[in-house]
């Protein structure tokens, strides 16, 4: 995890990530959207804090979610990753929820809230998956 502003500043630049805060704690405020889909991570490298807008991680080979905002405006996509857990997910996720194509067996870790649809298809699940988002939309599983 990168905690230096200068390597900080330097990562997200090259990620074309604009409208941002990084705080005193290192943490980072985004006003708008991150899009950090395709590149290629096997980590999430600075540690979001809220991002006002939508936050798509998908299309990665993302083994954890550490390093992902807490509170995010929009849509949350973290799909086609390698996930096992959605430990270190956002709390509260005002769109929908997408963790579609991964290796989840549980949906602990889940947010508190959702406002739109919890899209959790394609993982391991061999039984109804229980959480206690509070879901505004859908918990679609199958």
């Amino acid at each position: 995890m990168l905690t230096n502003h200068k390597e900080i500043k330097a990562w997200l630049d090259s990620m074309d990530i604009e409208n941002y805060t990084i705080n005193d704690a290192g943490t980072v405020t985004v006003e708008g959207d991150v899009v950090i889909s395709g590149k290629g991570l096997t980590e999430i490298p600075v540690q979001f804090r809220i991002v006002y807008g939508y936050f798509s991680c998908g299309f990665n080979n993302l083994e954890s979610l550490n390093g992902s905002p807490r509170e995010v405006g929009g849509d949350f996509d973290c799909w086609n990753n390698s996930l096992t857990s959605l430990n270190d997910a956002p709390q509260e996720v005002g769109g929908n929820f997408n963790c579609i194509n991964n290796s989840l067996t549980s949906l602990n870790g889940s947010p508190r809230e959702v406002g739109g649809d919890f899209n959790c298809w394609n993982n391991s699940f061999t039984t109804n998956p229980n959480c206690d988002t509070i879901i505004n939309g859908q918990l679609i599983w199958e």
